[in-house]
């Protein structure tokens, strides 16, 4: 790493600028004991990062202090940056396996004598105190991947009463006048920045124990949607903004399949050619109407114009199916067709393309935009997806009008890196659709959904009970709170 810019060297700051780095220093000692006081806030803030930010990745703090957070992240490869010369030097003496810095975040020089790039950057209670937030949060692009996450953290504008009173009561520490924004503001200044928001949350209602009773309130109240926008704590995690016209993506197309023989051939003759390469993989399920030879028939009868895998499932359900179709592919690009073509796989380019060129990480169809054909889908299923669709979108904070649609796409190096977490959540989904779809959310992927003109079946029956498949929705919702909001 390059020589970063010293205390001495440092550029001429405002009297704003200056009060903050007096502040700091007058109060370094301090800190241990206010942190104490109020562990319960530093505590709940610093698992929620956890949750944010998976261990072992490459983390650039701006605004470190004395590198708490950070070594709470158990980064492979941590940095942090302060303006606070005393800051830095009790974070070298307490983390010595991290890197830190001496020098103002807003200053270029400093932001070029940092080495990228960062897999997440974060920006935790500092933001407050820049005088040039858009600007500043133009530069970390430079230490940016299209896959790095902007992490910000801050206090509710609606709580600046309510913390000058318990600076008052000596309830916590005293601060300098710093900015209080309102989340819209945010939105604008990341937007100018081009950085996309891809997550938002609040927490904290209560930021006291209070025997348990703060503690409670936190995990299962202070989510709730109207409630939420009284927490004390906001989190955005955003993704740089940048398309990629001229990307070329290989793909693997997984085809779960079971008692569907009249579907097979249909498949491979209705494919269109999308993407640099591209395989087929059918995943049979044990069927008894020959399912699995008309696989074979099919894979020696187009050899010569398609490059088609066939597996047979060894569990059952169709994210087990999936799950082995994704272990076996080899495209860059990973995509779910259900084998009685109710999705058309004619339309699996226009999903390819918005993965190949950057606009979202993750693609889900929707079956629920365009006119269905008569019976498509029943007024029950139909009242119930969208039901259903109104609570998903809220967990996992992306607008998803039809999380059951089995047309699913990601890059495959997304789907390792859910893997790695998987066991978060543990083995929860016989759909197949919902492990996906929280793994997204929780690895902080853009999600987004394109419609799909939904066909009636041609051949065999649906694998869904609308009653028995219900209730393990409902449970999945209960699951998915307490997974994904009650952390």
């Amino acid at each position: 790493m390059s020589t970063p810019p010293t205390a001495d060297v440092l550029p001429p700051r405002s009297a704003r600028k200056h009060g903050f780095v007096q502040h700091t220093e007058d109060t370094i000692d301090d800190q241990v004991h206010w942190r104490t006081i109020n562990s319960a806030y530093y505590n709940d803030d610093r698992a929620y990062m956890r949750f944010l930010i998976p261990r072992q990745k490459r983390v650039l703090e701006l605004g470190c202090g004395r590198g708490d957070l950070l070594a709470t992240l158990e980064p492979s490869y941590g940095v942090g940056v302060d303006f606070s010369p005393r800051a830095i030097e009790r974070a070298k003496a307490q983390y010595p396996n991290l890197n830190f810095i001496v020098g103002d975040v807003e200053d270029p020089d400093t932001m070029t004598s940092i080495e990228g790039p960062f897999d997440y950057i974060v920006i935790s209670d500092t933001i407050g105190m820049f005088e040039k937030i858009d600007e500043t949060l133009r530069t970390v692009h430079r230490l940016s991947t299209p896959e790095t996450r902007l992490v910000i953290a801050y206090y509710s504008h609606l709580w600046e009463p309510i913390l000058k009173v318990g600076e008052i009561l000596k309830l916590k520490s005293k601060q300098p006048p710093i900015n209080y924004f309102a989340t819209a503001d945010f939105l604008n200044l990341m937007d100018l920045a081009d950085f996309e928001v891809i997550r938002q949350e609040q927490r904290q209602l209560l930021p006291r124990k209070l025997l348990g009773f703060g503690t409670f309130v936190n995990r299962f109240v202070a989510p709730l949607p109207g409630i939420r926008r009284l927490c004390l704590r906001t989190y955005l995690v955003g993704r740089p903004i940048r398309p990629f016209p001229g990307r070329k993506f290989s793909a693997s197309v997984v085809i779960p399949c079971r008692n569907e023989r009249g579907n097979i051939e249909n498949a491979i003759l209705r494919m269109p050619r999308f993407a640099s390469q591209q395989e087929i993989i059918f995943v049979e399920g044990n069927s008894v109407d020959g399912t699995f030879e008309e696989c074979e028939r099919i894979q020696d009868k187009y050899r010569d114009e398609w490059q088609i895998k066939i597996l047979k499932q060894d569990g059952k359900g169709k994210g087990d199916a999936v799950r082995k179709g994704f272990a076996h592919a080899t495209g860059d690009v990973l995509m779910i067709l259900d084998a009685d073509l109710t999705m058309p796989p004619e339309e699996l380019p226009r999903y390819h393309a918005i993965v190949e060129t950057g606009k979202a990480d993750f693609v889900n169809g929707t079956r629920l935009v365009y006119p269905m054909e008569n019976e498509a889908m029943r007024p029950l299923n139909l009242l119930a997806n969208r039901a259903f669709a109104y609570i998903f979108s809220y967990l996992v904070n992306t607008r998803l009008t039809d999380t059951l649609c089995g047309t699913k796409v990601l890059r495959r190096s997304d789907y390792e890196a859910l893997i790695k977490e998987r066991s978060y959540f543990g083995d929860f989904d016989p759909f197949g659709d919902f492990d996906l779809i929280f793994g997204a959310a929780k690895q902080n992927l853009k999600m987004i959904e394109t419609p799909v003109h939904y066909k009636a079946r041609t051949f065999g029956d649906t694998q869904i009970s609308r009653f028995r498949d219900g209730w393990l929705l409902l449970k999945m919702v209960l699951f998915a709170f307490r997974k994904l909001k009650a952390v």
